[in-house]
């Protein structure tokens, strides 16, 4: 992935020296605190892993293998098969990374190699503490951490992982209010149940919905959030008055169906009320759109949401995205704001916005985000890149994130850093950016790790 002189130059001189700062992923805290030790490499690889996962029904894998209840080593086998196949997968290409990184094998994963890597990484898990929780997260670099938590969740192991001190790694909860969100959903008079309990407080109507959360972002702000983020197909721009969100919240809390107008009014009140809430705590907003979600309802019946059954999805457009930013400036309430699409064609798009809504001494105080999700190929980050560099100021770019269920995962950003100098490599090597190592040196490793530790203030 490095083709000249100057993109190995920038790689290894710049990039590959620098920690990680994994600003969203989906490892649990618990696992961490625990300091896991896996079983086999089946479930350390294939275990949460529904990017593996999809590429194995794509190969017509029976369930059974993927999430059921084969053994590990009949798991194993089933990826194995698949591999070979995946030309051009960026799974066949985190696999062998992860292979070099984390066990030391070069051997390419096939059905004839399959023993012997899972005899030769086994033996690794077991007897090395480089390979427990803390050990991955020592040897991969990772600085610091956020995991993806609801406003409902009582942080108990991120309170643990802090007071306990051995592990280097910074490990912080961020605030994701899926749940508070998804007034259509037929357990949301359930959850908010729920986060009144937890909140130590009676949750009747939309005002006390509001005090709720604010209580609970103060909980999170005080164990370290620094962010809000929210995955949602769209933002309709749907703007009422509290009046009218009361008598939507009343339905909803009394079982009432809630339309899909209302559902967009109440969804549009809620996120712009958290906006405001992350402004005066100094927290980044982010927004990760366009994810069809679950739409194998069989199949989600049967395993349940985040195994491997959403999809990309159009967005609608920018227009309500770029109207609530917009009321939010009018207000001087706009926080720092990370824009993510599932759709590439949504590049120019969010680049363009986000250059519309600028701060003095802020750099990038609106910007895209890494290429996200089904986006996180080669090409996809290529673009991605290309598209941010020629709209905005790559510069300022704030660099990659795991968004990963799997600590095998930080190898991803080594992949993103060597695609990262190839392509700033090869624009030197045309004459496309001058040869001046010391801006070079610096650019590399302020989209590395600098940028997205000055922009959340970790």
């Amino acid at each position: 992935m490095l083709d000249s002189k100057s993109a190995k130059h920038l790689f290894h001189d710049y990039a590959s020296i620098m920690p990680i700062i994994d600003y969203h992923c989906h490892l649990d805290p618990e696992a961490i605190y625990r300091n896991k030790r896996f079983t086999d490499l089946s479930e350390a690889w294939l275990g949460g892993d529904h990017y593996k996962w999809r590429l194995m029904r794509a190969n017509g894998v029976c369930e059974k293998l993927i999430t059921g209840g084969a053994s590990g080593w009949d798991k194993f086998c089933a990826f194995a098969e698949v591999l070979p196949r995946a030309v051009g997968s960026p799974i066949h290409h985190w696999t062998h990374l992860e292979l070099r990184r984390y066990f030391g094998c070069n051997e390419v994963l096939s059905p004839d190699t399959a023993e012997e890597i899972w005899e030769f990484c086994n033996q690794k898990l077991i007897n090395l503490d480089e390979l427990s929780v803390h050990g991955i997260l020592k040897q991969s670099h990772v600085e610091a951490l956020v995991t993806t938590d609801d406003p409902a969740d009582n942080l108990e192991w991120h309170t643990k992982i802090a007071l306990d001190g051995s592990l280097s790694t910074k490990v912080l909860p961020g605030w994701r209010p899926g749940a508070a969100l998804n007034i259509e959903s037929p357990d949301f008079a359930k959850y908010i149940a729920k986060l009144g309990v937890v909140a130590d407080t009676s949750i009747g109507n939309y005002d006390d919905l509001k005090a709720a959360l604010a209580k609970r972002m103060k909980f999170f702000d005080f164990h370290g959030c620094r962010s809000g983020d929210h995955g949602i197909a769209k933002l309709a721009y749907a703007p009422v008055s509290d009046r009218q969100l009361q008598k939507i919240f009343a339905k909803a809390l009394n079982g009432e169906d809630v339309s899909e107008n209302e559902a967009d009014q109440y969804r549009f009140g809620l996120i712009s009320f958290c906006a405001k809430e992350y402004a005066c705590l100094g927290w980044v907003m982010q927004f990760r759109l366009g994810a069809l979600r679950d739409v194998n309802t069989a199949m989600f019946k049967k395993l349940g949401p985040d195994t491997g059954f959403d999809c990309s999805a159009f967005t609608g457009g920018m227009f309500g995205l770029a109207k609530f930013l917009d009321s939010l400036e009018l207000e001087g309430l706009l926080p720092k704001t990370l824009l993510f699409s599932i759709d590439p064609m949504d590049n120019m798009a969010l680049t363009t916005l986000a250059a519309c809504f600028a701060e003095t001494d802020v750099k990038g105080k609106v910007q895209q985000g890494s290429a996200w999700w089904f986006n996180d190929t080669y090409s996809g980050m290529e673009q991605q890149l290309i598209c941010f560099a020629e709209q905005g100021v790559l510069g300022n770019f704030i660099g990659m994130l795991t968004d990963s269920r799997s600590f095998l995962s930080y190898t991803r950003h080594e992949y993103f850093r060597r695609l990262l100098c190839n392509l700033i490599g090869n624009w030197v090597d045309t004459g496309r950016y001058p040869a001046n190592q010391k801006y070079l040196g610096s650019l590399i490793q302020d989209i590395c790790y600098n940028n997205v530790k000055e922009y959340f203030g970790f």
